[in-house]
């Protein structure tokens, strides 16, 4: 999970470098049909092809849609929003897991969990700010992403018990792939030889990123997992500010400590609530 922030971390640089130069939909669309090109190519030399084998179609539909959800929304959230701002916001992930469990899974949830949940919001008020001059309607976009990302984990560790993390890689940048070329019409422009490499590299990174955290998901629960994606809020401060100059505000640092708690508490809860029922 740690190799698997990080390289998440550095592709999202690169994907708020892209976007000023080339629409989101474009950059999802380049990125992904080069990670597919890449997957395809080394599954062949391989001779696994067989991996790209699924089994639930349902299960497959369902992530790589989540997945796309999370995509467009984080990188148009990362085209206005400084990078550690972005990733602050999408901190609320783990809070909306636990309200997705309450609505959807009808669990039940402790006093001690609804109070994590509502300081974890005002986390999120904290970095939002939705009452003053500093605002941004962009920062709206990051919390759509950890909606969609909360989805996708759940879904993802409902699935790995049955299809491997290689089909599930594929599929979702297929997805996201189609998506981004979907948005062709609405103007694309030519891409740069200088950027290039920062597409394939992105690409790289994305794949790497993507299969090391559906791994660590496969291999080990979610409630011990989960907390070291936080650790891509420490190479975020440090790229914004060796890339963009940009250091997270008073009020930024503030709310993501109190996400970060809160979430951590939620998860550690949850693992907690899983022992007891066995």
């Amino acid at each position: 999970m740690l190799g698997g922030a990080l390289s998440l971390t550095v592709n999202d640089a690169m994907a708020k470098y892209l976007t000023q130069s080339y629409p989101v939909g474009q950059v999802m669309a380049v990125r992904g049909l080069s990670i597919l090109i890449l997957l395809i190519t080394c599954l062949f030399l391989m001779d696994n092809l067989k991996a790209l084998k699924i089994r639930s179609w349902k299960g497959h539909l369902l992530r790589a849609g989540t997945m796309t959800g999370s995509t467009f929304l984080f990188i148009t959230g990362l085209s206005f929003l400084p990078i550690a701002d972005a990733i602050s916001i999408a901190f609320v992930a783990p809070i909306l897991t636990t309200i997705l469990g309450i609505v959807i899974l009808k669990e039940t949830v402790s006093w001690q969990r609804w109070t994590a949940i509502i300081i974890g919001f005002c986390g999120v008020i904290i970095i939002v700010q939705p009452t003053s001059d500093a605002f941004k309607i962009a920062a709206l976009a990051p919390l759509g992403a950890a909606a969609f990302g909360a989805a996708r984990d759940v879904v993802t560790r409902a699935i790995s018990v049955s299809e491997n993390s290689i089909s599930i890689l594929f599929s979702s940048m297929l997805m996201i792939t189609i998506a981004g070329f979907i948005t062709y019409p609405l103007g694309w422009h030519a891409v740069k030889l200088d950027h290039v490499w920062i597409f394939i590299a992105s690409s790289l990174l994305v794949g790497l990123a993507q299969y090391l955290m559906i791994e660590a998901f496969r291999l080990g629960e979610v409630a011990i997992i989960s907390p070291f994606k936080y650790s891509s809020l420490i190479w975020a401060i440090l790229i914004g500010l060796l890339i963009w100059n940009d250091l997270p505000s008073k009020y930024v640092v503030l709310g993501a400590i109190i996400l970060i708690v809160s979430g951590i508490y939620l998860l550690r809860n949850e693992s907690n609530k899983e022992d007891d029922d066995r």
